[in-house]
């Protein structure tokens, strides 16, 4: 049998549907719907098939604590990709998957180690590579390819980063509400006061690489313990310390060199402060008399007459403010690089085996403005969903094929043609390429460059479906849509050249740390173009589908449902516009377009074999003709599913929610039967503990009638429930604990009917009196006769006998009460009076009685006596003499009788297959049945016996008992199975084996019939139909 996980077993709440393959509705609106639906509910992941789509909480989930990593490990295929995969996946979600990576597996020192820098690279990284933004407080601002290479064993032993696309232009300008990378505040926030005064760190407003945006702190961020966190990730990475110092001194200088401004004298630069020079070049480890001149001039190759040489050009404030930039992008984006093969190196194996790979990079960008960055992120995103379509199709078409099921080729859009617009080199050339020509021709500055580009763009690219160009840039339809790109700094920022000057400026620094950041030979003969950063993104951007194309990919879609950045907020636009430009509907018509639903034969059958009595609990047989058992038995038309090889394959959704509900139909009914079993149990143990705490009142004190110690407690005898004229005289939701119709004795010992109820907070005594004027006059109506609290109680007095009499001892009066429920009720009231006093209610056994009577106006009042003697049979004889009851009865059981509560009623045979219990074996000797008895006759509904009393006692009549001969009468009959005595004089009584005329059958249990011309009331439950 297949292991089951308990990760598995929770039980879910359903919202929506998980799956969004299986929507009704394919358009963006059911999308949203059920996202939103999902969200609301706290359900942040969905499913288009193996894609995952995260809805950001904004707040934290218990997903990724300790507790879940236990629960998920050794989770199959599915949640944590396994083996030569790729993932991706934006920042956060890419730190839980290394995270869980690396908790799950075990290793020795090497592993742990690599463990340590997998955990470890993510806050350097961090520090380095994300920043705050309008959407984002921890955006990542640069693309990393993540491998995770683990041993033949599953041990992570290994690990390489690829970065790219770093946003460095972020080093020298940030948008209103952004920060620049985390980095620098991180220094000015955490350093020590060494620290500070060594690097000449001020106050973020004070640096103009900072203050642009005016935007300093981020909420729930703490700068400097995230300053520490780097400072120890640099060294568990095993950067030297010198390196380390070093790299901070980049850092600082960079900030240092943005403070340095410009002034046009005679069209040329000169620095406007000297002074701001020193702090930047001690940093750097450079001469501030050669920066100020390498920013202010740069050396240019002529040729002439077959001579080349080298002449100094004096800089504009433009160009000298470029350098200026240029140089500090360097500094940022060399020592990143530093600091990710330093990661590698740290990570590295000679033999690559099996890996894992995170890919964590930007999703696609639409601004209000869109530059030459959302350029470069779209592009790349367009390609990552090229691949995404072909292996989406790909791994189905695989499927079909290898399970030899039968289907049509899936039409989709191909956004190849958008890449080739965007990267083509030639016939026509793409937009890169344009843009690489134009920039190979600009002059020293930048005015008209972008314009010119946008005259070429539209001679080479103008007629292309996809491309439409406008006054200030052009339009790409993208697969997520139309997206309008701003011309200004295009050809500036493609062109992204460092100067020879500024390279060897830095090679002169007096660190060797800083000089290694600049490694390049000056000397050796330049040809060709100098690489632009279009054409390095275009190259990555292909090495990195070339490697995605190699693994087994599984893609995560994440949206951000709000801009407030609060948890359950909605912003409807937002997400839809979100789902449109992520392809969400694609994705799904693409899934959709063959089998919405496929499993393995084995799963299917263990979810869905309760469905028939062949396939549950197991199928005997072999697994794909279980399945075709379980489809044909729900009826499910054969053009809606194909068995394969080794799987079933469902087409529509419909037709699985069929299944599903049928499945949820089938628990539904047996979690009932449980429930009801359960309730059945807890009645049985709860009414077996009232009996047993009954008879311990009356043990050793009082005599026991005959088959009355295992009867049934049922309590409520009137049926309060349908008794409205009963329950005015109670509060409102007040609980009824027992109700009865007892007898109650006057003065002159004249038995009275009275109804008996018990509550938790009195007793209540009513009778009946006919009104005697108004417009109701001769109708009998209630009278609450007496009510009594329960704490007013000072005692209760019985006989030693077997007689059904008791006195409630009061303080004003006292009341004399017959009842065959006695036990039920004074166990209840016991229980209820220590409730309220804390006490026990005092009880006194005596075959001499007195009770106090009522004072009514001038007289009245005073006592009267019971006495209890010996007599004859089970039937009580009284006998009134004066102010004396004689009251004579025989003896019953013994006072030490105490109930066998195994056999008590509620445990009683379901079948004529099981054996009954002895003292029920000869019902002809018995004078009542083991029965409960049935309501007092007035009440509508109550049954003093269980509902299937009747079959219970059907069952254990004698077998040599055989029914009296009688005439046949025209109507229905009945047969006694008991004796039955009656106890008013409009009930029947009979012997077992008669046959009674039934007339009418009462749904409160008291039939009427005809037996020896006599018509009267019986109960029910002591008879069998004929």
């Amino acid at each position: 049998m297949a292991s089951k996980y308990h990760w598995q077993s929770q039980n879910v709440k359903q919202s929506g549907v998980d799956d969004m393959v299986l929507l009704s509705k394919i358009t963006e609106d059911a999308i949203v719907e059920n996202l939103k639906k999902r969200y609301m509910d706290d359900y942040i992941f969905t499913y288009i098939g193996s894609v995952l789509i995260s809805v950001n909480p904004f707040k934290q989930m218990p997903y990724f604590t300790d507790r879940e990593i236990e629960l998920y490990q050794g989770a199959p295929f599915g949640w944590i990709p396994y083996c030569d995969t790729t993932i991706r996946k934006p920042t956060v979600a890419a730190k839980y998957i290394m995270g869980y990576i690396s908790k799950v597996s075990g290793g020795g020192p090497k592993v742990q180690h690599v463990k340590d820098i997998i955990l470890q690279s993510n806050p350097l990284l961090e520090a380095f590579g994300n920043a705050k933004t309008v959407r984002n407080n921890n955006s990542s601002r640069f693309g990393k390819y993540f491998e995770i290479q683990f041993s033949r064993g599953g041990e992570p032993d290994g690990g390489k980063i690829s970065n790219f696309l770093l946003e460095k232009s972020r080093v020298v300008s940030q948008n209103e509400n952004e920060r620049n990378f985390h980095v620098f505040y991180q220094v000015i926030e955490g350093s020590s006061a060494q620290q500070k005064e060594a690097l000449g760190i001020m106050t973020p407003d004070y640096y103009n690489y900072l203050n642009q945006s005016g935007t300093y702190k981020v909420d729930g961020t703490n700068d400097s313990k995230d300053f520490q966190e780097t400072m120890e990730a640099m060294q568990v990475i095993g950067i030297p310390g010198d390196c380390q110092t070093q790299g901070l001194q980049i850092v600082a200088g960079i900030l240092h060199l943005g403070n340095i401004s410009f002034i046009e004298a005679g069209n040329y630069s000169q620095v406007e402060s000297t002074d701001l020079l020193a702090f930047p070049a001690y940093l750097l480890g450079i001469d501030q008399s050669r920066l100020q001149e390498k920013l202010t001039s740069r050396k240019m190759d002529s040729k002439w007459g077959g001579k080349s040489e080298s002449i100094n050009v004096t800089l504009n404030q433009e160009q000298a403010c470029y350098t200026r930039d240029a140089l500090a992008k360097a500094l940022y984006a060399r020592l990143f690089d530093y600091l990710v093969e330093a990661i590698n190196k740290a990570m590295q194996k000679p033999i690559e085996e099996f890996s894992i790979g995170v890919l964590d990079i930007y999703g696609f960008e639409i601004f209000q403005r869109n530059g030459f960055e959302q350029f470069c992120i779209n592009f790349v995103n367009e390609k990552l969903q090229q691949i995404f379509i072909e292996l989406t199709l790909k791994a189905e078409q695989e499927e079909y094929v290898q399970e030899g099921i039968k289907w049509t080729p899936i039409e989709y859009f191909n956004n190849k043609i958008v890449c080739d617009l965007i990267e083509n080199k030639l016939n026509p050339p793409g937009i890169m390429s344009v843009l690489d020509d134009v920039c190979a021709t600009m002059h020293a500055t930048s005015d008209g460059a972008d314009d010119k580009l946008l005259q070429k763009l539209q001679a080479a690219v103008g007629t292309h479906e996809h491309f439409n160009s406008w006054n200030s840039g052009f339009v790409i339809h993208h697969y997520a849509g139309k997206v309008s790109y701003d011309i200004n700094g295009f050809c500036e920022r493609n062109r992204d050249v460092l100067f020879p000057d500024l390279i060897e400026l830095m090679q002169s620094s007096e660190h060797s740390f800083i000089r290694s950041l600049f490694p390049e030979n000056l000397n050796t003969d330049k040809k060709g173009r100098p690489t632009t950063a279009g054409s390095k993104i275009k190259r990555q951007a292909n090495e990195l589908v070339d490697t995605l194309m190699k693994c087994t990919p599984h893609y995560i879609r994440c949206i951000k449902p709000n801009e407030t950045k609060r948890p359950r907020d909605w912003e409807e636009s937002r997400a839809k516009h979100q789902v449109e430009y992520l392809g969400l509907k694609e994705n799904i018509r693409v899934r959709r377009a063959g089998f919405a639903f496929r499993r393995i034969f084995q799963k299917f059958l263990q979810r869905y074999a309760i469905l028939t009595p062949e396939t549950y609990p197991y199928w005997r047989g072999q697994e794909q003709q279980g399945v075709l058992h379980l489809l044909r038995s729900v009826n499910m038309d054969t053009d809606q599913y194909q068995l394969g090889r080794t799987k079933v394959f469902v087409k529509n959704p419909e037709s699985l929610f069929l299944l599903e509900e049928m499945r949820e139909r089938k628990f539904d009914t047996f979690a009932r039967t449980i429930q009801k079993a359960w309730r059945k149990y807890i009645a049985r143990r709860k009414y077996e503990q009232m009996r047993e705490e009954a008879s311990d009142i009356l043990y050793n004190s009082k005599e026991r009638r005959r088959n009355s110690i295992n009867r049934n407690f049922v309590g409520d005898y009137l049926g309060m429930e349908e008794r409205p004229e009963l329950r005015q005289f109670l509060a409102k939701r007040e609980r009824v604990d027992f109700a009865d119709s007892v007898n109650k004795y006057d003065r002159r010992f004249k038995s009275i009917k009275r109804d008996l109820i018990l509550t938790p907070k009195g007793i209540y005594l009513i009778g009946r009196e006919k009104i005697k004027k108004g417009p109701e006059k001769g109708q009998i109506k209630e009278v609450l006769k007496r009510k009594l609290d329960i704490g007013s109680i000072r005692s209760v007095s019985l006989s030693t006998r077997q007689d059904d009499f008791f006195v409630l001892h009061e303080a004003q009066y006292d009341s004399l009460l017959e009842s065959m429920f006695k036990t039920e009720f004074l166990s209840l009231l016991c229980k209820r009076f220590e409730e309220q006093t804390k006490s026990k209610l005092p009880l006194s056994f005596n075959d001499r009685l007195e009770f106090r009577l009522k004072k009514e106006g001038w007289g009245g009042g005073g006592t009267r006596t019971l006495m209890f003697q010996r007599g004859q049979g089970d039937t009580v004889q009284v006998k009134p003499g004066g102010k004396t009851l004689t009251i004579s009865i025989g003896d019953g059981m013994p006072k030490t009788s105490s109930g066998c509560y195994q056999n008590g009623a509620a445990q009683f045979s379901r079948g004529p297959s099981q054996p009954q219990e002895q003292m029920y074996s000869t019902p002809e000797k018995r004078t009542r049945p083991p029965s409960a008895a049935l309501p007092k006759l007035g009440s509508q509904k109550g049954r003093r016996g269980g509902p299937h009393t009747h079959n219970i006692y059907k069952h254990i009549r004698s077998k040599n008992s055989r029914p009296k001969a009688q005439p046949r009468s025209q109507g229905p009959r009945c047969r006694s199975l008991y004796q039955y005595v009656g106890q008013d004089v409009d009930e029947l009584s009979f012997e077992a084996n008669e046959v009674i005329d039934l007339i009418k059958e009462d749904p409160s249990g008291w039939w009427t019939g005809r037996l020896r011309g006599k018509e009267g009331l019986f109960p029910g439950n002591y008879v069998e139909k004929i």
